[in-house]
């Protein structure tokens, strides 16, 4: 097999919702069975791979580190097709970034990923939210489902790219067919499974300089994100919802808020910073979902680390100039 660049799909075979998902893929292109890797069944096409997870995948660690042991190809990516739980029982189509960086280093994540870090976000994030509104676009699919990016959360952890591509929220709409397919052609197309350009992959070189959002605040689901990462020329990387940044407030006014927002916040931007080298790290706060106090300690400490914090009319200036220039 030698050391080939592999994405890989890491689908949970327990999982309707996923196992649908791989199901379409397998039948719909030439696949060729390569065996067994770790006892689990694996497929090839081109420079990507399905590898089939018996009983669920949030705390299947290292995926990219245990292929490339077991084969010698190096892992570039990993994409997990997924079904989505939400106490709302809407039904929704979902892309998202993992990651736990909120928790205490020394806390067992309660469903998977390593506390206190985030793995890189995918680069696809945002062509592939764009593919998502495009293709439910005037299908039935578009008055059954919510589509929605959610925040970064949960495992598994490792060192490459990922994201969940989701089928939401409860047992009666994680096995529709039609969605599983769905999601399914655009993992297709944005891999090029067909031998088409593969979508939303960085080049450091001609993407050097592009816009690479962060969302900091607001709950579970992404309006923020939603609304930024449709326009042209915004990449997107982690989000972190209100609850991912814990403020403790201090006695004295002068001095730092406590609590895990300011390590939250390192390791989403460096990992965002890993995806996309050369990239422009920006911020964008949704202000109503912090206090006075907390918008500030945000602020000195994105000036301290030069991340610029701009508002949704900043960010579609900075497009303009962007456009103009090039």
């Amino acid at each position: 097999m030698g050391s080939q660049q592999v994405s890989i799909i890491a689908v949970n075979a327990d999982d309707i919702a996923s196992y649908n998902q791989a199901k379409y893929l397998l039948e719909k292109f030439p696949w060729q069975s390569i065996g067994k890797v770790e006892g689990k069944l694996a497929y090839q096409l081109n420079d990507v791979r399905i590898w089939m997870f018996e009983r669920g995948i949030l705390f299947e660690d290292d995926i990219d580190q245990r292929w490339f042991d077991n084969t010698g190809e190096v892992v570039t990516e990993v994409i997990f097709p997924s079904r989505h739980a939400a106490a709302s029982g809407k039904p929704s189509l979902t892309l998202h970034p993992i990651g736990v960086p909120q928790l205490n280093k020394a806390e067992k994540p309660q469903f998977g990923g390593k506390a206190g870090f985030a793995p890189p976000p995918s680069t696809r994030l945002s062509s592939w939210w764009k593919m998502l509104q495009e293709y439910v676009s005037g299908t039935e699919l578009a008055e059954q489902f919510e589509l929605t990016l959610e925040v970064t959360h949960h495992g598994p952890w490792l060192n490459v790219p990922a994201m969940f591509i989701e089928i939401g929220s409860t047992e009666k709409t994680w096995p529709n067919e039609e969605a599983a397919e769905l999601l399914a052609r655009i993992i297709a197309d944005g891999m090029a499974l067909g031998g088409e350009n593969n979508i939303g992959l960085w080049d450091e070189k001609a993407n050097s300089g592009d816009l690479v959002l962060v969302t900091l605040g607001g709950g579970h689901y992404a309006p923020r994100a939603n609304k930024l990462a449709s326009m042209d020329g915004v990449w997107l990387g982690h989000m972190l919802a209100t609850y991912a940044l814990p403020f403790e407030k201090p006695e004295d006014e002068n001095e730092q808020p406590g609590g895990n927002w300011k390590q939250a916040l390192e390791s989403a931007i460096a990992a965002t910073k890993q995806a996309f080298p050369q990239g422009q790290i920006i911020c964008s706060m949704d202000k109503k979902a912090f206090r006075g106090w907390q918008r500030q300690a945000i602020r000195d400490f994105l000036s301290d680390v030069k991340v610029p914090l701009l508002t949704t009319k900043q960010i579609v200036e900075a497009l303009g100039k962007k456009t103009q220039a090039s």
